[in-house]
């Protein structure tokens, strides 16, 4: 791909991430409940999933060799909802139905869905064994679609994970990638406060994943990660992307208060103040 070509792309791709997170917030804003940092800070990454790295057609949603994404920190999935709507699974009008009596946009994700959720999620720690099944039955079946799973940091101090971690790593399960999204927080603090996870990357090669880290938030890092999975062929592949919680929201970044709460009108307004502002930073930068 010519230079100027995968620049170009690389910045549509940025660009789409900040409408994610504007949609996050004014989501959020209308439902009055839900969960801001994770979401904002995960938007880099399903931007370039959905709008680069993921064989889908949101018109055919059901489509055989589709590759299957599997959200297992159910809560963040406001992210996954703008994503799904902005690529073109459903109107974006409905995105503004969030957690609302009736809607298809639940407060945790429910299988098909909205068109092109690929799995019910709820409780913490499961969403990698559902991953780990699907990856083995394409792999049972020959079947060449790839599976991704992203997960949040602290569901790391459930069981249930090192189970099937010790499961992906023992059957070779190379078509499919985990993603976690390390931001060091969780609903009444910090990580590693908590429950320490560290050293991880450690741990992790110990239960024969093949471990990258990369900038959460770099969409180039994001793409070549998700191409080096493709490229090992003889394990899973992990990939712990260090975010930022709030991403690009000043007020909101870092701060494990905003793990569970939504902005109000005048924060919502301000954070979209914020958005627009770096939205046409990006464009000027790449004009």
């Amino acid at each position: 791909m010519p230079k100027h070509s995968h620049s170009e792309e690389i910045a549509k791709i940025e660009e789409v991430a900040i409408e994610l997170r504007k949609s996050v917030i004014e989501m959020l804003l209308e439902a009055g409940s839900g969960h801001s940092a994770g979401p904002l800070g995960t938007a880099d990454i399903f931007a370039s999933l959905y709008f680069h790295i993921l064989n889908i057609d949101p018109k055919n949603p059901q489509m055989p060799d589709r590759d299957r994404l599997v959200l297992s920190a159910g809560h963040i999935c406001p992210i996954l909802y703008a994503t799904l709507a902005h690529r073109g699974f459903f109107p974006v009008s409905e995105l503004k139905t969030l957690r609302k009596l009736g809607t298809r946009l639940q407060g945790h994700p429910h299988i098909n869905e909205p068109p092109g959720v690929e799995n019910t999620s709820g409780p913490l720690g499961q969403g990698l064994s559902q991953a780990i099944g699907m990856a083995l039955s394409a792999k049972l079946n020959d079947q060449t679609h790839r599976v991704y799973c992203v997960g949040s940091d602290a569901e790391l101090q459930e069981g249930q994970i090192w189970e099937a971690a010790m499961f992906a790593g023992n059957n070779h399960l190379h078509n499919l990638t985990w993603i976690i999204d390390r931001n060091n927080i969780q609903i009444d603090g910090y990580t590693e406060d908590i429950m320490p996870l560290e050293p991880l990357r450690q741990k992790l090669e110990a239960f024969n994943w093949h471990v990258l880290e990369i900038d959460g938030h770099n969409v180039e890092e994001i793409i070549n990660a998700c191409d080096n999975a493709k490229a090992i062929f003889e394990r899973a592949t992990v990939i712990i992307a260090h975010t930022i919680p709030g991403k690009d929201v000043d007020f909101m970044q870092y701060k494990f208060e905003w793990h569970g709460k939504p902005p109000n009108r005048v924060q919502a307004e301000k954070a979209l103040k914020e958005l627009r502002t770096l939205a046409g930073r990006i464009r000027s930068e790449h004009d």
